[in-house]
């Protein structure tokens, strides 16, 4: 007896294209989320790339002038970088890269990365001399750097009231973090406003305006002279 071997019914033809319709649905909204999070973190990369670091800090006349004046500062004990402040370039954020680096790879552009983290090259436009600096990690001293108020200088000016935690917050805070060229990082050392200024005149506005900034959010003192200092520079700056 011959049987003939009958196709898929009308109702199971329905659920296999059904069936089908499910996996290519899925299959779209996988690539779709996928896509997403590639996107994202494109954005996210590109808005890092993009910080202006020209952009004036939120430090005015105002807020300078609600500074506490101390002229005779007396800290309980001799400044001691890591004692006070902690070790040299902590990951403070915890996203896996050293503040210094951190720092580079804002500042920097047209940048040669060793991984996500290191910058081995890149083209700095130098705030303190108005000048474009060639960076490259052999030789890392032409770039360095800076803490726009220096951490002595915040220890003289009352950082020893701090915390352990918020002094080291202030050491990698990245308001208070500029590369800068190695020869002028190295001539400001640790003065205060009143001994150093940039040789770049045209930022003595900006410069003025992060030094008070920092030391209004870290409630820290400036002497007399130091007041007059950012104050002719604040003076400086152009109002829109």
């Amino acid at each position: 007896m011959n049987s003939k071997k009958q196709g898929p019914s009308p109702r199971e033809t329905l659920f296999m294209l059904v069936f089908i319709l499910l996996i290519m649905l899925g299959s779209c909204s996988y690539a779709h989320r996928v896509m997403g999070k590639i996107m994202t973190r494109a954005g996210e990369s590109h808005s890092v790339n993009d910080v202006d670091t020209g952009v004036v800090a939120d430090g005015t006349l105002s807020d300078l002038d609600k500074l506490t004046v101390n002229d005779n500062p007396t800290p309980p004990e001799k400044y001691n970088r890591v004692e006070q402040f902690g070790p040299a370039w902590k990951d403070v954020d915890h996203n896996g890269c050293d503040t210094r680096n951190d720092i580079l790879a804002r500042d920097l552009t047209v940048k040669e990365m060793r991984n996500a983290c290191v910058v081995t090259a890149g083209q700095l436009a130098d705030p303190y001399s108005g000048k474009r600096i060639d960076f490259s990690k052999k030789e890392a001293s032409k770039v360095q750097i800076d803490h726009v108020v220096a951490l002595e200088n915040a220890w003289q000016s009352g950082a020893y009231n701090l915390s352990k935690e918020n002094r080291e917050a202030l050491a990698n805070d990245p308001d208070n973090l500029l590369a800068v060229n190695g020869h002028d990082n190295m001539a400001k050392g640790s003065k205060s406003a009143d001994q150093w200024m940039p040789p770049n005149s045209t930022y003595a506005c900006a410069y003025a305006s992060k030094q008070v900034q920092i030391k209004t959010r870290y409630a820290l003192t400036v002497t007399s002279s130091e007041k007059q200092a950012l104050a002719d520079a604040l003076a400086t700056c152009t109002t829109n």
